[in-house]
């Protein structure tokens, strides 16, 4: 990997590890019941931010496409994740959240026309199978709306995550335009949605407060537009396997602030999910690109 690449793959994984700190922070600084409302103030100010920054507005048909990707990556992919970390536990739904590699994956051939590559898919297995050691346990259980919910924001986002490589960012718009216009986009459809089923927003507190600034300005605004530079300037299945940085981050956490554990088998899979982000982010061996490519 050239120096350019790696350090390029270092700030788009610098997006999600700090949202693998969202689980912490809504469960220790945030009003209960209102996860979409944090939503909301994670993406629509953060988008406002940027466009009076940049003072940079789509043009032409990219009004519809900002739309559109603001819609996948943000509008929706927050309801659904609300939705299945509510109805499931926690381990399961991040579970689910991890397939998002192997759907980019899939859909990369569908959507980029790349060629298969089972080096890609096995890793994506890996991961995902990695993520699971890690944060499934004992108390697991399945319900059918928040397993549709955990996979519907997968592939959601991970057909945001397509779009957004192939749609390319237009010239004359920064990273940090692009990242508003969907940041805005996904604020505004998250507007009713937010206000129909939680109602009034909730009394806002100091510490509150400083749990939104967080999620809106570094989880939001910083966060997104390194992910989406990334997403157009490196391969999309390599960017789509930083995300299982995420659910490893909140174990981390999980132990460092909430005074959890890893046992053993959690460790393994912490090593599973290391070994594969790291592997995915480099080309198929030479030797068998016949086979894994």
């Amino acid at each position: 990997m050239r120096n350019s690449d790696l350090s390029r793959t270092a700030l788009a994984a610098f997006a999600p590890v700090v949202w693998g700190s969202t689980y912490v922070v809504t469960t220790e600084l945030l009003p209960v019941g209102h996860p979409l409302f944090a939503g909301l103030l994670r993406a629509l100010p953060a988008g406002l931010i940027a466009l009076a920054l940049t003072r940079t507005l789509p043009r032409g048909s990219w009004w519809a496409k900002a739309a559109v990707l603001g819609v996948l990556n943000i509008g929706l992919f927050f309801p659904f994740l609300f939705i299945a970390a509510e109805r499931l536990p926690g381990g399961v739904a991040a579970t689910l959240g991890a397939a998002q590699p192997l759907v980019v994956a899939l859909l990369a051939v569908g959507v980029l026309r790349e060629n298969p590559s089972a080096w890609r898919l096995a890793w994506g297995v890996i991961g995902m199978l990695g993520v699971g050691l890690v944060v499934l346990g004992p108390a697991a259980g399945f319900d059918l709306v928040g397993v549709l919910a955990g996979l519907g924001g997968a592939a959601t986002m991970a057909l945001g995550v397509t779009l957004t490589k192939k749609w390319g960012r237009p010239a004359g718009a920064s990273p940090t335009a692009f990242a508003g216009w969907q940041l805005t986009a996904g604020g505004l459809f998250l507007v009713p949605v937010t206000f129909l089923f939680e109602g009034p927003p909730p009394a806002i507190g100091l510490t509150a407060l400083l749990g939104y600034l967080w999620l809106g300005g570094v989880g939001g605004l910083l966060a997104y537009v390194l992910w989406f530079r990334a997403i157009t300037t490196l391969p999309v299945t390599s960017v789509s396997m930083l995300g299982l940085l995420s659910p490893m981050v909140a174990a981390v956490l999980g132990v460092a602030v909430l005074g959890q554990t890893l046992d053993p088998v959690q460790l393994t899979g912490f090593a599973l999910a290391l070994a594969a982000i790291v592997a995915s982010q480099r080309p198929a061996p030479v030797l068998a690109k016949g086979v894994l490519q």
